[in-house]
């Protein structure tokens, strides 16, 4: 079984702290959206995962692959590295983990975070299971639209109301190699719709073709695109997995928050829904409602509502903000 994990995108949406660590390497309580999809699927899928391929961007240094790899390794999974060097859509993205596009694997985006039962079932007699989500308005995203169970056409961002069964971007396939020679194919007929590749047409090539598709529902869907649903989903994950041992000096912890490793509290009130970042200081402050990343510094300020970058410093501020890595705020250089 493989993994693979298209993530070459900006991030631009959760800018600015996407102009230094890729959005899927951002950390959610403690973990990066990247590391939660793949312990997500080590547990759920049927058999074990042997390789991840990561497909990246053009500018993605060594770091980030030393990142992946060490996400992999406690897993066993073997770590590979493909590039994307242009953003020309989903399809075009998969396609570029090239020859690794063979025998049976899971493709999914790292946009979002997801949770799912562990349900073999879904795999039997089908040569794709899409994963999908029900939405109110479908229009932002690509849909399978279905004749009672059976699944009968995928199509992207559909300007009717054909289908509120939404697909979240997690495809597992029998054969990806079938998967590759459709991508491919999309790119040799110039078939691009605003100059993007869809993986939904190809998907939707195949089901033309006879092959048999399900689709598999989560139990929970979180969006992390944009600054206010980083913070959304974030509160949502707190709530689910509290430090309920947290400590810190002279300081009041208001339930629930994240407190990551090495983290320093000092007469401090902290949450609730406050995620504190390993290496992160808060010294003097009130930080509810809040994302602190890594080794950041918050000293005599009141946050409701804030995302401060990793190593970065707030002084002597009162009320919202969002500054990115190793930027200050009310410090006096």
């Amino acid at each position: 079984m493989k993994l693979i994990i298209p993530m070459a995108g900006r991030g631009t949406r959760v800018r600015p702290h996407s102009h230094v660590t890729p959005k899927p390497l951002l950390h959610v309580c403690g973990k990066s959206m990247v590391q939660r999809i793949v312990e997500t699927f080590a547990e759920v899928l049927p058999r074990p995962i042997t390789e991840a391929v990561f497909v990246l961007g053009p500018d993605f240094g060594d770091e980030v692959r030393r990142d992946l790899a060490a996400i992999c390794a406690p897993h066993g999974i073997a770590a590979h590295f493909a590039v994307q060097p242009k953003a020309e859509g989903t399809a075009h993205a998969v396609l570029m983990a090239g020859d690794h596009l063979v025998g049976e694997g899971v493709i999914v985006f790292a946009d979002t975070l997801f949770y799912m039962p562990k349900d073999a079932s879904v795999f039997e007699g089908a040569d794709c299971v899409a994963w999908t989500k029900t939405v109110e308005d479908p229009r932002r995203f690509g849909v399978a639209v279905r004749e009672g169970d059976r699944v009968t056409a995928f199509v992207e961002k559909p300007s009717e109301p054909i289908s509120n069964e939404a697909l979240i971007g997690i495809y597992w396939v029998k054969e990806l190699g079938d998967m590759r020679r459709e991508c491919q194919r999309l790119m040799d007929e110039g078939r691009a719709v605003k100059g993007e590749y869809q993986l939904t047409d190809a998907m939707d090539a195949l089901l033309k073709q006879g092959k048999v598709f399900k689709t598999a529902g989560v139990t929970d869907w979180l969006d992390c695109g944009t600054i206010p649903a980083l913070l959304e989903t974030t509160q949502d994950i707190i709530g689910r997995e509290a430090t309920t041992d947290a400590q810190g000096e002279n300081s009041v912890f208001i339930q629930p928050v994240y407190i990551g490793p090495g983290a320093k509290i000092v007469n401090a009130v902290v949450g609730p829904h406050a995620s504190i970042e390993a290496g992160a200081t808060i010294t003097g402050s009130t930080v509810a409602r809040s994302i602190v990343f890594a080794k950041a510094r918050v000293e005599a300020s009141h946050l409701d509502g804030a995302l401060v970058g990793q190593q970065a410093m707030v002084k002597d501020f009162a009320g919202k903000l969002n500054i990115g890595d190793h930027a200050s705020v009310g410090v006096v250089q």
